[in-house]
């Protein structure tokens, strides 16, 4: 008889939305090897701010949910620009659906700064930005002479882990945890501590450092700060979690 086969745990934390799309991009690279178990340490919760009213030439949006703060904040009837620039190709493909003329950083918050102030965009800029948000955009373009605004549209609520992710990570076996951003370290991590060995995927080296709190068992860091580059260091672990 062949022995049994046993798909490894693969835990997501990300929002709901962000985390079952991962999941089947996890099942569509690595098939039955993986099973996902989905529980969002986050929910969003949107936010209706009032900001500077300025002739803003481009929004700055870092985030897919800042992009779904954008669309319903525009719904309600506030203006925004048509262009944005956006931190990656996944937030600007998001906001392309949703209208904008968006264009990719293709990188991180540095990236997204030098891109714009390689343009010959004046601004001002608009950065709709979650409550979290790290890299203190706006004030850093005002201080290189690009006028920039910050406004919070959204903020995201801890949620605790689901019994089943809890009682995976309770377990004596492995569990491969990618980690997306700082806020998901620092929520798992005071989520714990847990018996299982953590193997991490960390989407940058920010991410990376920050999980080193968790004291995995192994930590690859994603080439590339995209789905992409986290689906090949989560590649990267399993022969660690098969072992």
């Amino acid at each position: 008889m062949a022995p049994q086969h046993h798909a490894l745990p693969v835990l997501l934390t990300r929002p709901a939305e962000q985390a079952h799309r991962f999941a089947k991009e996890i099942a569509a690279r690595f098939g039955d090897r993986l099973q996902t178990i989905i529980s969002p340490l986050m929910v969003a919760e949107y936010l209706a701010p009032d900001w500077p009213d300025l002739a803003y030439t481009t929004a700055i949006l870092t985030s897919e949910t800042g992009v779904a703060a954008a669309v319903r904040l525009r719904n309600l009837g506030r203006v925004l620009p048509d262009r944005a620039i956006c931190v990656g190709d996944r937030t600007a493909s998001v906001a392309q659906a949703a209208g904008f003329q968006a264009v990719s950083a293709k990188g991180d918050a540095e990236v997204l700064l030098d891109l714009i102030l390689a343009s010959d965009d004046p601004g001002p800029f608009l950065h709709l930005r979650g409550r979290e948000a790290r890299g203190d955009i706006a004030p850093r373009l005002a201080a290189k002479g690009r006028p920039a605004q910050s406004a919070i549209v959204y903020q995201q609520r801890p949620q605790p882990l689901t019994a089943r992710a809890r009682a995976i990570l309770d377990g004596p076996d492995p569990v491969i945890i990618p980690l997306f951003s700082p806020r998901s370290v620092t929520l798992l991590a005071e989520s714990g501590p847990f018996r299982a060995p953590l193997l991490i995927a960390a989407i940058s080296a920010t991410v990376a450092e920050k999980a080193k709190s968790l004291a995995p068992a192994r930590l690859e860091q994603s080439a590339t700060p995209d789905g992409g580059g986290m689906l090949d260091a989560v590649g990267l672990l399993i022969p660690d979690a098969a072992s």
